[in-house]
């Protein structure tokens, strides 16, 4: 087995604000407006590429527009709208049970928390992190997906396999001013130039410190 490398602090640093640079104008990858939009298209996104959740939100949003719409939505009516997604039937039957939740127990109100929102069906760390990061503007941790566990390893910042410890890994290893972006800033890294299968290692601009794991 292959030792993996472990980045030493100077040049996560390093790397991090490179990173940063490069992609500035990165933004979050889903449409949504105000906090239960989000929620519903950080479900609805799980396994399921950021364009497919996109395209058929405008449609499922123009016809449920508040927490009542869906808590009160049969889950059969939910899924034509979302079909094209991965597991819609589950994903039908989470909204409309969190939002159930949201009514009774929050007052029609998407929880501000990560406790209350780890408590909803279908959201996980991940999902709670995005919400409070970017539909109310708290950083308490950073979302972890497929791209941040595949470039974390190859980065050389985490040899864990699960989102939960490279997520502690990443909060111990990157000032908390880059937490807000620095998930979004690997994945739009990993699409334009660590690509899965054929990273580009020689237009990279990390490649004199990246310790290429896994490459």
């Amino acid at each position: 087995m292959v030792e993996f490398k472990k980045l030493e602090q100077k040049k996560v640093d390093e790397i991090v604000n490179i990173l940063e640079n490069k992609y500035s104008d990165i933004k979050y990858y889903l449409n949504f407006n105000g906090s239960l939009q989000l929620l519903i298209a950080a479900i609805l996104s799980a396994q399921t590429k950021d364009t497919v959740v996109n395209s058929l939100t405008p449609a499922l949003f123009a016809k449920y527009k508040k927490v009542s719409d869906f808590a009160y939505s049969k889950v059969t009516d939910l899924i034509p709208f979302i079909k094209s997604v991965s597991f819609p039937e589950n994903k039908a039957k989470n909204i409309v049970e969190c939002c159930k939740i949201i009514m009774e127990k929050y007052d029609g109100k998407v929880p501000d928390n990560m406790e209350d929102l780890l408590s909803l069906p279908g959201v996980g760390r991940k999902t709670a992190n995005t919400i409070l990061i970017n539909a109310f503007g708290k950083i308490e941790g950073i979302p972890v997906d497929t791209w941040v566990i595949k470039l974390s390893y190859r980065i050389g910042l985490s040899s864990n396999k699960k989102a939960d410890d490279i997520e502690k890994d990443l909060k111990e290893e990157i000032e908390k001013k880059y937490w807000k972006n620095i998930a979004y800033v690997l994945k739009e890294h990993g699409h334009r130039i660590c690509q899965s299968m054929k990273p580009k290692c020689d237009i990279c601009p990390i490649n004199n410190l990246c310790p290429k794991n896994g490459v």
